[in-house]
């Protein structure tokens, strides 16, 4: 072969009716609409790239050996002058020719990130969709909207991303800003510092020095405001293109426009529900101390009466809705009921009493209704709204020793076990409302037990398959007191709250005797391979090679010598690891293979020692 490196680079300009497509071309199939399309990229673009081109002995004019797709392109293009006489780059002989043909980019260096940048943020101003640019330079279309999402960028970032003075990771950092400024400086920090070891900057610092004050849109007040009020109070937005993230850049106008709306937002729902007033709080949450300390008292629903009859058809109903078994004219008759259980609050609570909302950490109102303020409580207290406190200043000095308070505590908690004995249905509920509503620090506090929380999911989850019921539905978020809450919690019905309490019990599930284990196996007929399947990422990649080899030979009753235990032993670790991983999981290896009965059978049954 020619040595490439020795050979003149000629280009000529030849007559386009003068060319033809050379027979050491190798693309002899090619698609209409694309070439439709390139034409047009060429119409609009021009010829980005020349052809190349071989003049065979005995023959005239030039044969095309590299660009075949841009000369059936140009040939429906000549009707304009621009196309009849086009570069073309000569191969010097015959070994060229065919070096060009067979690797038609092999004379043409791949543009620099940073210069396809450019290029395609160019191409895109005259017109060109992302589509007909990756056309016209063969490129993927992801790979353009790429590029095209960093044309912005201020020239010396491009400069400095083409002298690998920053990454390209770093360079996209810089498409959040819009400061030409603060851009210039803190690149200079960026490539100062380089683009690795621990003194490189990451893209989280970058970002944070071009925009340090700005609000992500997933912002609780961002999601809550909105960006239309905020670009109408003057708010600037901004953006991380990588992230797929809208940026507010000014805190304070979000901060005000967030307290206005929070409180005219309280205002409207305390209107629209006949509240007195309403007031909004701008912490994430409210937490029953913040009440406290604010001296508001609370007014609870009038709790509603079912009829004997109502009662029984509520638990019917109950029964098959929470069984998934009830239709829809059932499922509105069962809320309705439900409502009317619940109660609702009277017209002289919404008389003395108001609301208090505040914004969750996903941007979603909460309400908390029924607060009675401290001026108010005496005249909710005179129209029998209130109950009077029964709370008293604590005497400096209690006459009742701390020793003494213990016995009383036992006393009353020993008359609450009595009563609770009559009801066991009532204690069970208290328990599996215990054990499955309690969350983070809202622990509920009923009886001294508790389950820990054991974290039984396998580092690598691949290959394995966990039932759904052990995964427990969220908490239902408290909405009052705790009593409001055990109340709404057994309305489900007994066997709902039976339910749950079994699936939180089973999912803490830790025998440690290998006896009583063996024992719960044989009783529930347990099959482990029904929910594991062994992978080369699972397990196959963390074992030896010779560990492979063993079982390879074990499954397919294959001795050391055989040839495919030969074959399978030369291959890498890697490689061993992939083929039994198609080995357990695709039946067309196995088929393949000529897995026999006896062998499927083993290999559907085997486990790793220690999970028999």
């Amino acid at each position: 072969m020619t040595d490439q490196t020795t050979i003149p680079q000629i280009t000529e300009t030849v007559a386009f009716a003068d060319l033809y497509v050379s027979p050491l071309n190798p693309r002899t199939v090619v698609s209409e609409g694309e070439i439709e399309s390139l034409a047009e990229n060429i119409k609009i673009a021009g010829l980005i790239h020349n052809l190349a081109g071989f003049r065979h002995d005995g023959t005239d004019g030039v044969g095309v050996v590299a660009g075949g797709r841009r000369y059936r392109a140009l040939a429906l293009l000549q009707d304009d002058p621009r196309f009849q006489n086009v570069q073309v780059q000569i191969a010097a002989d015959e070994d060229t020719a065919k070096l060009w043909a067979t690797s038609e980019n092999a004379q043409r260096q791949d543009l620099h990130p940073a210069d396809e940048i450019r290029d395609y943020g160019a191409l895109e101003k005259t017109g060109l969709t992302a589509g007909q640019i990756a056309v016209a330079y063969g490129a993927t279309e992801k790979k353009v909207y790429r590029r095209l999402a960093m044309a912005g960028l201020h020239t010396d970032v491009l400069d400095a991303l083409k002298a690998s003075e920053i990454s390209m990771s770093q360079a996209k950092a810089f498409t959040i800003s819009n400061d030409e400024k603060l851009t210039l400086e803190v690149l200079e920090r960026v490539k100062a510092n380089g683009t690795k070891g621990w003194g490189a900057m990451s893209d989280y610092q970058i970002k944070e020095g071009l925009k340090p004050d700005h609000v992500k849109g997933s912002d609780r007040r961002a999601v809550f405001v909105g960006v239309e009020d905020y670009k109408a109070a003057g708010g600037r937005v901004g953006g991380d293109l990588f992230e797929d993230e809208t940026i507010f850049d000014d805190p304070a106008i979000l901060q005000g426009c967030f307290e206005a709306k929070l409180a005219s937002t309280a205002a409207q729902i305390a209107a629209d529900n006949g509240w007195t007033w309403g007031e909004g709080i701008t912490d994430d949450y409210v937490y029953s101390d913040t009440i406290n300390r604010t001296k508001m008292a609370r007014v609870y629903k009038v709790e509603g009466v079912l009829t004997e009859e109502e009662s029984d058809r509520y638990d019917e109903l109950g029964e098959l809705v929470n069984g998934d078994a009830c239709d829809e004219a059932g499922t509105a008759e069962f809320l309705e009921l439900q409502a009317k259980a619940d109660g609702g609050f009277t017209a002289e609570q919404h008389a003395h009493a108001g609301v208090v909302i505040y914004v969750d950490h996903s941007g979603d109102v909460e309400v908390i209704e029924g607060l009675v303020r401290q001026e108010d409580q005496e005249a909710a207290i005179a129209a029998g709204v209130l109950k009077k406190s029964a709370h008293k200043e604590t005497p400096k000095k209690s006459p009742i020793s701390a020793k003494l308070q213990e016995d009383l505590d036992r006393i009353v908690i020993g008359a609450r076990q009595n009563a609770l004995l009559d009801d066991p249905t009532l204690a069970l509920d208290l328990l599996a409302f215990q054990l499955t509503q309690s969350k983070g620090w809202q622990r509920i506090h009923a009886y001294d037990v508790s389950l820990p929380y054991l974290a039984n999911v396998p580092e690598c989850e691949t290959g394995y398959t966990q039932d759904k019921r052990l995964t427990l539905p969220e908490p239902v978020e408290s909405k009052g007191s705790k009593a409001e809450d055990f109340t709404a919690f057994r309305k489900r019905g007994h066997k709902k709250c039976m339910d749950m309490l079994v699936r939180a019990l089973i999912g803490q599930l830790s025998i440690s005797h290998a006896d009583l284990g063996e024992l719960i196996d044989e009783k529930t007929k347990k099959v482990t391979r029904e929910h594991f399947t062994p992978t080369a990422e699972n397990f196959f990649s963390r074992v030896g090679g010779p560990y492979m080899i063993d079982l390879w030979n074990e499954l397919l009753d294959l001795t050391d010598s055989h040839d495919a235990a030969k074959t399978f032993a030369g291959l890498k670790k890697g490689e061993k690891a992939a083929k039994l991983e198609r080995l357990f999981g695709d039946e067309a290896t196995r088929k393949a293979l000529g897995v026999t009965e006896t062998q499927e059978a083993r290999i559907a049954a085997w486990l790793p020692e220690g999970m028999v």
